[in-house]
C-alpha cells in the first residue's frame, strides 16, 4: 500500500511540474506574442505617421502636377509621389479612404513638397488649378532692401524711388506691425536704414494677377512668418528679441559662404557678445557705406556708424540684409564651440580659431590670396568698360 502511494505522489507531483512548465512555455509564447504585435503596432504607428508628414517641410519649391480627368485615388497617389510631393502613394489612398475624402478635381496644380497630406487634400478637393503667372520677383539671399525695390519696380512698371518710400512710409510699417508678430517697433529705430530690412524673405514670388507693392511685400512677409512659425517659443524664451536674431541672421547671411558652417559663425559672434567684444564684421561696414562693391578702406571702419561693428559692440542697429532659412535657423540655434574668430578665404573655405594668436597665423597665411582676389577684379572690372 505505501508504495502505491509513493508512486501517486511522484505522479502526481510529476503532473504539477508538467503543467507548471506547460504553463510557463505558454506564457512566454503569450509574451513574446504580445512584445511582437506591440512592436508592429508601434513600428505601424510611426512609418504611417512618417509616411503623413511633408516629404521635406522646409522647400520652398513649387511644383506642376497634373491631375486628368477622370483620375482614381490609387492614380492620384502614384502621381504625387512620382512628382515628390508626398512619400507614399498607397499611403495616401488608404489615407483618403480612412477621411472618406472625395471630389477630387482634375486640372493643374502648383504643389510643394513642404505640404502635409491634409494641405495637399484640401488644394485638390478646392478646383483651384494653378494659373499662369503675370509678375515673378525672385529674391535672392542677402539682397538689400534697395536691390527689392528695384525688382518690384521693374514688374510694376515703377521708379525705384517711389518703391522705397512705400517701403519706407511710418504709417504703412505700423500697419505691418499691428499683423505681425515678428516685426516689432524696434525697426522704427530712426538710426535704421529701411524698417523692414532683414525681414522681406528672399525667394521667388509668383503672382497671378496684377500686384502692388503691398500684395509683394505682405508674400514675402507671409513667407517670413511661415519660416519663423516653428521658431517663435525659442525666440520668446532666448535672452535676445526677434529683431537681435534677424539682425544676426542677417550678418551669418552676409559673412557665410556656401561652404561655411553658419552655425558656427552664429556661436562666434555670440561669444564675442558675452565677451563685450566688437564684432568686428566687414558686412556691416559695407552696408554702412551703402555700396556693396570695392575694397574696405581704413577711413570706412573707423567711420561712425549704427552699423559698423568696428566702432560699436554687440550688434548693429538693425538687419543688414534679408537672410535666408539656413541663416535664421544658425542664429537660433548656434553651434556649441569656444570659437572666437573666424577667416574667410576667396575660395569660400572659413577658418575658425578660438585665440587671437591662432586667427592671425591663418590672416598671415591667407591675407594674400584677398590683394589678388581685388586686383584680379579691379582688371576684370577695368577690361569690361
Amino acid at each position: 500500500m505505501s508504495d502505491y502511494k509513493e508512486q501517486y505522489k511522484e505522479n502526481l507531483l510529476k503532473r504539477q511540474n508538467e503543467n507548471k512548465t506547460v504553463r510557463k512555455v505558454v506564457f512566454i509564447i503569450l509574451l513574446l506574442l504580445t512584445i511582437t504585435m506591440a512592436a508592429v503596432i508601434t513600428g505601424g504607428y510611426f512609418y504611417i505617421k512618417n509616411t503623413l508628414q511633408p516629404v521635406d517641410p522646409n522647400s520652398e519649391a513649387q511644383k506642376a502636377v497634373s491631375i486628368p480627368i477622370g483620375s482614381s485615388t490609387s492614380s492620384i497617389g502614384e502621381i504625387l509621389e512620382e512628382q515628390g510631393i508626398i512619400k507614399d502613394g498607397t499611403a495616401f489612398r488608404y489615407y483618403v479612404k480612412y477621411k472618406n475624402e472625395s471630389g477630387f478635381q482634375a486640372g493643374d496644380y502648383s504643389l510643394s513638397p513642404s505640404m502635409t497630406m491634409d494641405e495637399v487634400i484640401s488644394k485638390l478637393k478646392s478646383g483651384k488649378v494653378m494659373k499662369e503667372s503675370v509678375a515673378k520677383i525672385t529674391l535672392p539671399e542677402g539682397i538689400w532692401i534697395e536691390d527689392i525695390a528695384s525688382r518690384i519696380g521693374k514688374e510694376l512698371d515703377m521708379e525705384t524711388e517711389e518703391v522705397i518710400n512705400t517701403l519706407d512710409d511710418e504709417e504703412y510699417v505700423e500697419t505691418l506691425i499691428n499683423e505681425y508678430w515678428f516685426l516689432t517697433d524696434e525697426i522704427l529705430n530712426e538710426d535704421i536704414r529701411h524698417p523692414l530690412e532683414g525681414y522681406l524673405f528672399p525667394a521667388t514670388y509668383d503672382f497671378e494677377e496684377e500686384p502692388t507693392v503691398e500684395l509683394a511685400v505682405k508674400k514675402m512677409l507671409d513667407k517670413t512668418q511661415s519660416v519663423l512659425k516653428s521658431y517663435q517659443g525659442d525666440v520668446e524664451n532666448s535672452d535676445l528679441s526677434i529683431h537681435e536674431f534677424m539682425t544676426m541672421a542677417s550678418l551669418i547671411e552676409e559673412e557665410a559662404s556656401e561652404k561655411a558652417d553658419r552655425a558656427r559663425i552664429s556661436a562666434v559672434f555670440r561669444n564675442r557678445m558675452e565677451k563685450g567684444m566688437l564684432l568686428q564684421t566687414d558686412p556691416t561696414v559695407i552696408y554702412a557705406r551703402g555700396e556693396q562693391s570695392g575694397e574696405i578702406l581704413q577711413s570706412e571702419l573707423d567711420a561712425n556708424s549704427p552699423y559698423n561693428t568696428y566702432q560699436n559692440k554687440g550688434l548693429p542697429v538693425g538687419p543688414i540684409a534679408n537672410p535666408g532659412v539656413s541663416s535664421i535657423i544658425a542664429a537660433i540655434e548656434p553651434a556649441d564651440t569656444e570659437d572666437l574668430y573666424f577667416y574667410a578665404r576667396p575660395n569660400g573655405e572659413t577658418i575658425f580659431s578660438e585665440t587671437n594668436a591662432e586667427h592671425n597665423k591663418v590672416r598671415a597665411k591667407y591675407d594674400e590670396e584677398w590683394d589678388e582676389y581685388y586686383k584680379k577684379k579691379e582688371e576684370e572690372e577695368a577690361n569690361s568698360e
